[in-house]
């Protein structure tokens, strides 16, 4: 099972009124284990970075004008992520962004039910408490110290491992058939061992004559008495 866990840096709220995306991080999972592989792009937004923006992630005009654009990169990240699952947090701010830079340059958008909410999912297991990236770190006891900014990339990172919390944190495969000993069946699968003497009785010989006086006392349809 593939699964990309991402995060995009925008200029603000708002893709309908000019805001643009200005970076995507992104780290692959194969079976919930993190295989090295990633994506990172800083994008050149085409307009002015605010300074609410700024303060937030840190990247300025200066930096960012050398970048390419959106339409540049767009298919290099779609041949990323392929039809892998999408974990996000707060999913529906980034499907957003996403969905407006694909339909400007022409590309088929991201179904949103691709997407899986890490946001959503923390708030249904852990209902009134808060569930930012920085407390869900806490909760968890993951080292977010590197965090004095947004960045896409190192908070994918993060994320991927607050998503594995999450479902449960980090389980290893069990194979109990290939981890046990002893013999095996004709299909070479496990068996039991026979037990070399039976178990004792647990019942006492009194509890086996109440038990029978208690049957004799239900006449000849009582259900013991029956075979088979």
């Amino acid at each position: 099972m593939r699964e990309i866990v991402l995060d995009t840096e925008t200029t603000g709220f708002e893709p309908d009124t000019g805001d643009r995306i200005v970076e995507i991080g992104a780290v692959e999972l194969v079976n919930h284990v993190a295989t090295g592989k990633i994506y990172h792009q800083y994008i050149n937004p085409e307009r002015a970075m605010p300074d609410g923006a700024f303060q937030v992630h840190g990247l300025g005009d200066d930096f960012l004008k050398d970048f390419p654009v959106f339409k540049q990169v767009g298919q290099a990240f779609l041949d990323f992520i392929g039809d892998a699952r999408l974990v996000i947090h707060n999913a529906a701010f980034d499907m957003k962004f996403l969905n407006a830079e694909l339909d400007w340059m022409g590309l088929p958008r991201l179904p949103f039910d691709r997407a899986i909410d890490t946001l959503a999912i923390a708030r249904s297991r852990f209902p009134g408490s808060p569930a930012s990236l920085d407390a869900l770190c806490r909760r968890f006891g993951i080292d977010n110290s590197a965090r004095t900014k947004h960045g896409a990339l190192l908070d994918s990172e993060i994320l991927a491992e607050v998503y594995l919390e999450l479902i449960g944190g980090r389980q290893p495969t069990m194979s109990l058939v290939s981890q046990r000993s002893g013999p095996s069946d004709a299909s070479g699968e496990w068996a039991p061992h026979p037990r070399p003497r039976p178990l004792p009785p647990r019942l006492t010989d009194s509890e086996i004559a109440a038990h029978a006086a208690f049957v004799e006392k239900l006449g000849e349809g009582a259900l013991w008495k029956k075979s088979g």
